[in-house]
């Protein structure tokens, strides 16, 4: 995903996670109110694109707030002139908006704009092509997605509500990503065991397979500054793409680190980590690691290969790619990684599954869930089947 959009892995959410919390004194929720940044007043285009989403999102069932501090979602311009938005709390979801005049139909979506979004500090990022009366929408992710929303609709007002109800999802989400490490790990798990070798081999071969985009250097696109705010509000590092876990024992895993290269995983704390237990009360993923090491952050989609294991005692083994393959079943909503409601639908999904200890979940926009024995037996079955594009729809 940053957290809410980076996450420590992009699969993390990064900038901002959302919780749902409820205010007895309020008609609607925290996490229901939105804000706009004033520079959307300076010029006539980025108003009447502000306007008329507040009345979509108004008819959504949202809230428009004029305090900035009782906003759980903040809408930012994003243009060479202005600076993103500084979060005070990483509860903080941003979205921004980018007005270009026209696309470039010669040239992938998600390069034209990936930077952007990064630059932007912004959980996702609303590209606004074209002129007042006739808007062409491009939606992009911290997943990689980039979905191109097109002017077919007959009239602005179900342009306007399209967006809506592509966004509304994401702004509701409610991202699981604390981490709470216990430097408690036996000696003897130290330099792994046979499973986490597994991972390492599994990683290889998805390397190999061209299935492991890069993690995107985030030093390249951000000041100094603003690597610093990302690191203190997030404390993360890099984005990088696609997970692995391997069940362990007793209700724990191993699974690899955020922001790491997966086609090397190595040490254990560093780069592969127990997941050990879920805390409802804090929401935090409980991570045991040996003692005297600084531990990076386990991968921000922990909550939901915790969940399927505690669901399915069946799996052994869980692989997530940013990949694709016909004829699957699909999440209804493509909700961010790291996310309560994309770890529920996933679970949800795979109980309607012939064999839910061996099955494929598509991820809507986004990728693959795919559940096995082990990181060999999964690779096996899908070796022939996996498309590299994920379509966007």
């Amino acid at each position: 995903m940053l957290h809410g959009a980076f996450g420590p892995d992009i699969h993390t959410p990064l900038f901002g996670i959302v919780f749902m919390r409820s205010d007895s004194s309020r008609s609607v929720t925290y996490l229901d109110q939105f804000w706009f940044t004033p520079s959307f007043q300076e010029n006539p285009i980025a108003k009447d694109f502000q306007s008329r989403l507040v009345h979509s999102l108004l008819e959504a069932g949202f809230a428009l707030t004029s305090q900035v501090e009782n906003a759980n979602v903040v809408f930012q311009i994003v243009n060479d002139k202005t600076r993103p938005f500084r979060r005070q709390h990483y509860a903080v979801y941003v979205i921004g908006v980018s007005f270009v005049p026209t696309l470039d139909p010669h040239y992938d979506l998600l390069k034209q704009f990936y930077s952007t979004h990064i630059r932007s500090l912004s959980n996702i990022l609303i590209v606004v092509a074209g002129s007042l009366d006739d808007p062409t929408f491009v939606i992009t992710t911290l997943e990689r997605g980039a979905v191109l929303l097109s002017s077919q609709e007959n009239t602005l007002e179900q342009r306007y509500q399209k967006l809506v109800d592509r966004i509304a999802p994401l702004m509701r989400s409610h991202l699981i990503i604390r981490n709470h490490f216990h430097p408690d790990l036996q000696p003897s798990l130290w330099n792994g065991t046979r499973h986490t070798s597994s991972l390492s081999r599994a990683g290889q071969i998805l390397e190999s397979w061209d299935l492991l985009p890069a993690p995107f250097p985030m030093e390249d696109y951000l000041s100094a500054e603003d690597m610093a705010h990302v690191r203190r509000l997030f404390g993360i590092g890099g984005l990088s793409y696609g997970n692995l876990s391997v069940r362990h024992e007793d209700g724990s895993f191993w699974m690899s680190a955020s922001g790491v290269d997966k086609s090397r995983l190595h040490d254990i704390g560093r780069d592969i980590l127990l997941v050990t237990g879920f805390d409802v009360a804090d929401e935090s993923i409980h991570l045991s690691v040996p003692e005297n090491l600084t531990p990076r952050r386990v991968s921000v989609d922990a909550i939901e290969h915790w969940k399927i294991y505690q669901q399915y005692p069946q799996v052994g083994a869980i692989i997530h790619v940013h990949a694709w393959m016909p004829g699957i079943v699909a999440t209804e909503f493509n909700y961010p990684c790291g996310s309560k409601e994309l770890a529920d639908e996933v679970a949800k999904q795979l109980a309607f599954a012939d064999d839910p200890a061996h099955a494929v979940i598509g991820l809507k926009n986004h990728g693959l869930t795919i559940t096995g024995d082990s990181p060999e037996e999964i690779l096996s079955r899908i070796h022939d089947r996996v498309v590299r594009q994920v379509p966007m729809q």
